[in-house]
């Protein structure tokens, strides 16, 4: 009987388990290669493949690293779908489920991850910095926009102990071209920024800084431009600011030392003053003799030549150099010629603002007969050595005596006949 009992038990169980397999539901596999096409400041195409041939799908996507089911949400009947309204030079991810039926869905896919372009620098002097785009996130990050590239000078010219960083901005497909050891030819809607900053402590970065101005040259059928953009106390925007003004700052050095300064912001008239050659506004830093130096370990012009910002030169071997006025290493007339240069050159020029006023000629090139430097040595010593507004020298751009440089220019002096 107990054996009869086990038989009939059995029976039902294989008769249960092939019923089971007659409803058996296939699985609704995972989607598979998960691509981003036509990717712009603001869109995306999405495409996939569907080994289901469903019907539907949900695409959830968000900024990179998002918690799935937080995201936003597209149903799609089709394996494409376009993502709009996105944020440029932003980092999203994406899944996609299959929906084969109403109680039968596939796992996420593997996340997609892309990156929306970055929006293109814009050449005009609208009224707030950031909507130049020149950086990229926080404003006050500067953090330099991918269209544009940072550019340093050997020799800087001194502004009130202030940091400086340099960019420059060409169109897309554009390169600056070279025509000599000074200004290479920029192209039209070039943009040249310089934004002007102090570190809090010297001695801890990590207490960040005060960015006091942004100043701008743009290149606008043929002619340079000028703009300047006082940055707001809370460092997150500056505004197109043409009257100049004065800004009290305070910094500790590196030896610990509190300083201030009454910095001064310069009017678009100052900024002509130093930028006018033969009444035709000038980029006075960016020549190619003032950049040709190893940084970061790379010679900075070979580095745009291999990145195509800069054309018509195969080496940087090809150009000229000024030397650094704080290489005790170089000789003393090299390194006080190239201060005088960055300095005093832009003004003391053939068609310079003081060229009909001086017989001082200081561009680095000018030979030290044709510069008389030594015809007017105690000229120069008396009017680098005190800050007397509107007697002393740089004329405008300063509130204070750069006591190295002073020194500099003094031993040079010293050695002169």
């Amino acid at each position: 009987m107990k054996k009869l009992t086990l038989l009939i038990l059995t029976f039902f169980v294989v008769l249960s388990c092939n019923n089971d397999d007659d409803d058996t539901v296939a699985a609704c596999l995972e989607i598979t290669n998960v691509t981003a096409n036509s990717i712009t400041t603001s869109s995306a195409i999405i495409n996939w493949t569907d080994p289901n041939e469903a019907s539907s799908y949900i695409v959830e996507y968000g900024e990179s690293g998002f918690v799935l089911g937080s995201g936003s949400t597209i149903d799609a009947t089709s394996s494409s779908v376009t993502l709009s309204s996105l944020e440029a030079e932003t980092t999203y991810d994406v899944y996609i489920i299959a929906i084969c039926s109403t109680n039968n869905t596939s796992l996420y896919s593997d996340v997609l991850s892309f990156t929306t372009e970055t929006l293109p620098v814009v050449p005009e002097f609208r009224p707030n910095l950031s909507e130049l785009n020149l950086f990229s996130g926080n404003l006050g990050d500067l953090n330099i926009s991918s269209k544009a590239f940072k550019y340093e000078l050997n020799t800087q010219l001194f502004t009130d102990y202030a940091h400086k960083q340099r960019l420059i901005a060409l169109p897309e497909n554009t390169t600056l071209q070279y025509d000599g050891d000074g200004l290479p030819i920029f192209p039209d809607n070039t943009v040249i920024a310089k934004t002007f900053y102090y570190n809090v402590d010297e001695r801890d970065l990590s207490l960040g800084r005060i960015i006091i101005e942004t100043r701008v040259l743009i290149k606008i059928n043929g002619l340079w431009e000028t703009g300047d953009y006082k940055w707001n106390a809370a460092q997150n925007e500056a505004t197109l600011d043409l009257n100049g003004s004065i800004v009290p700052v305070t910094w500790i050095d590196v030896e610990g030392t509190t300083n201030s300064s009454n910095y001064k912001i310069p009017s678009n008239t100052d900024c002509f003053t130093c930028h006018n050659t033969y009444d035709v506004t000038t980029p006075i830093g960016p020549k190619l003799r003032n950049m040709n130096f190893v940084v970061n370990g790379v010679n900075q012009l070979d580095n745009f030549i291999n990145n195509q910002h800069l054309t018509g030169v195969s080496s940087s071997s090809e150009v000229s150099s000024i030397v650094n006025w704080q290489d005790t290493s170089a000789p003393l007339e090299d390194r006080a010629r190239s201060y005088l240069d960055i300095n005093c050159a832009h003004c003391h020029i053939e068609g310079g603002d003081c060229g009909n006023q001086s017989i001082l000629r200081l561009a680095y090139e000018t030979s030290l007969n044709d510069s008389k430097i030594a015809e007017r040595k105690v000229s120069i010593s008396l009017r680098i050595s005190e800050y007397n507004e509107g007697f002393s020298m740089p004329y405008i751009g300063t509130t204070m005596i750069h006591s190295e440089g002073v020194e500099l220019i003094r031993d040079y002096l010293d050695t002169l006949e």
